[in-house]
C-alpha cells in the first residue's frame, strides 16, 4: 500500500531510530501527509524508511509512530489481531486472572499502539481513543478486539483528547449492550465499577498493587484515605484487618460509591467504615493529631499540563505537610502523584520539603509505581506518570 510520506530534516533521525514512538514538527523537512489521522511513512533526509505512524496536523507532535520497519509493509486487520494478541499475552504472565478480574490490556506507547486505552473490567472492555490515528483504525481495533473475544466494547469519550487534537466521540456501547455497572475482583476483593460514569475508565486500576501493600500494613490501625474516590484503599485497609477507616472526599457521589464498595466486602472484615464528603485539604487541616495511624495521600493529577506544576507542587506539598505534622509517631504515609509533568525526582523534593517544614524524621520505606499492566515502553520514559513513596514518620 502507498502512503503518504514524511521526510525529515538532516540528522534529525537520531529518535526515530532509538524508537521514542513521538515526531515533532520541528523536525519535519517536508510532509505529503493531510489528513489528520492517516497511516504514514517515516523517511531519513536521504529517503531511507524509519518507519510508520499516526500523522497529525493539530498537535506539536506531527506523528506517532507505533512500527519501526524499514520496509514497504500493509498494516491491515491482521496486523492489529497481533497487536493484540502480544498484549493479551503479556497480562496472561503476569495477572492471576482467576483472583483479578480487572486490568489494563492496552497502555498506548506502552504496548506499541499510542494513543488508545483499553481497560478490561470482567467481561467488558473499556476504550479511550485519545488521536485521530487510534479514531481512524477503530473499526479495526473492534474487529480484533471482537475476534480475541470481547463481546461488550464501551466507549468511553476523554474531553483532553478532543483538545489535543480534536477527536470528536460519542461514548457509548459499540458491540452488544449491557448493565454498566459491572463487579470485579481485585486481589479476590470485591468492588462495583460504573464504566459510564467512573473516572477514568471507571476505576483507578493503576493503584491495585499498591492497594495490596496497603493491605499488609494495616492491621489493627486507624487509617485516614483522602481523595478516596470509590473507596479502593478503604477497602482493602479494611480487608487487611485496619480497626478504623475513614474515607474523604469532596465529591458526594464518589464517597457513595466507596460505600457501596465497604457494603460489598462488609462480611469478610470487621472493622469500622466511616466516610465523610469534605474538601480533602480542610480535613487534613482541621483533623487531631495523633489519631491516625496511616494516611493515604492520592489526589487527582495537580498538574495536567506543564504550566501547572509550580501550583501543583504547593498543592502536592501541604497535603503531605499536614499529614506529616498530624500523624501518629511511628505512622506511615502513602503519597502519591499521578501527574506526568510531575517527575519521581521532582515529587521526591517536594515531599522532602513537607518533611523539613514538619520537622519530623521521615523515611522512605518503599518507593511505588504503576503495576505490570501499565507497562512503560523502555524508548518513551514519558510512560511512566504514577509515582509513590511510602513513609515512615517518626
Amino acid at each position: 500500500m502507498n502512503y503518504q510520506q514524511i521526510t525529515l530534516h538532516k540528522k534529525r533521525e537520531r529518535s526515530v531510530i532509538h524508537r521514542h514512538p513521538w515526531l515533532f514538527s520541528g523536525a519535519v523537512a517536508h510532509s505529503t501527509a493531510k489528513t489528520d489521522g492517516e497511516i504514514v511513512q517515516v523517511r531519513d533526509f536521504d529517503k531511507n524508511i524509519l518507519g510508520y505512524g499516526f500523522f497529525s496536523n493539530k498537535s506539536q507532535i506531527v506523528c506517532r509512530m507505533f512500527d519501526w520497519s524499514n520496509a514497504e509493509r500493509t498494516f491491515d486487520l491482521s496486523y492489529w489481531k497481533e497487536k493484540i494478541a502480544l498484549a493479551i499475552g503479556l497480562r496472561k504472565e503476569i495477572i492471576d486472572q482467576k483472583n483479578t478480574t480487572t486490568h489494563r490490556l492496552l497502555h498506548a506507547e506502552g504496548d506499541f499502539i499510542p494513543g488508545i486505552i483499553a481497560d478490561v473490567y470482567g467481561e467488558v472492555i473499556v476504550l479511550q481513543i485519545l488521536t485521530a490515528g487510534t479514531k481512524s483504525i477503530l473499526p479495526q481495533l473492534i474487529e480484533a478486539f471482537t475476534a480475541h473475544g470481547f463481546q461488550y466494547i464501551y466507549l468511553k469519550h476523554k474531553q483532553s483528547s478532543s483538545n489535543i487534537e480534536g477527536v470528536q466521540l460519542k461514548s457509548g456501547w459499540l458491540t452488544n449492550e449491557r448493565n454498566t455497572s459491572v463487579e470485579v475482583l481485585e486481589h479476590g476483593v470485591k468492588f462495583l465499577v460504573d464504566v459510564e460514569e467512573g473516572q477514568k475508565t471507571g476505576f483507578f486500576i493503576d493503584q491495585r498493587d499498591n492497594r495490596k501493600l496497603l493491605q499488609e500494613l494495616s492491621k489493627d490501625k486507624t487509617v485516614l484515605n483522602t481523595f478516596s474516590y470509590s473507596g479502593g484503599f478503604s477497602v482493602y485497609a479494611l480487608a487487611g484487618g485496619a480497626k478504623e477507616v475513614h474515607s474523604v472526599d469532596i465529591s458526594a457521589s464518589a464517597i457513595e460509591q466507596g460505600d457501596r464498595n465497604v457494603a460489598l466486602n462488609a462480611g469478610s472484615f470487621s472493622g469500622k467504615h466511616e466516610s465523610k464528603v469534605q474538601d480533602c485539604f480542610d480535613y487534613l487541616s482541621e483533623m487531631p493529631e495523633n489519631f491516625y495511624d496511616l494516611i493515604v495521600l492520592d489526589p487527582p493529577a495537580f498538574a495536567k499540563h506543564a504550566r501547572a506544576v509550580a501550583n501543583a507542587s504547593q498543592g502536592y506539598k501541604q497535603i503531605n505537610l499536614k499529614a506529616f505534622k498530624k500523624i501518629k509517631p511511628g505512622g506511615i504515609v502513602f503519597t502519591f502523584s499521578c501527574s506526568q509533568n510531575i517527575s519521581k525526582e521532582l515529587f521526591q523534593k517536594i515531599v522532602f520539603g513537607a518533611a523539613a517544614d514538619a520537622r519530623r524524621n521521615v523515611r522512605i520505606i518503599q518507593q511505588l509505581h504503576q503495576p505490570a499492566d501499565h507497562p512503560v515502553n523502555i524508548y518513551h520514559p514519558e510512560g511512566e506518570y504514577l509515582k509513590g513513596l511510602v513513609l515512615w514518620v517518626e
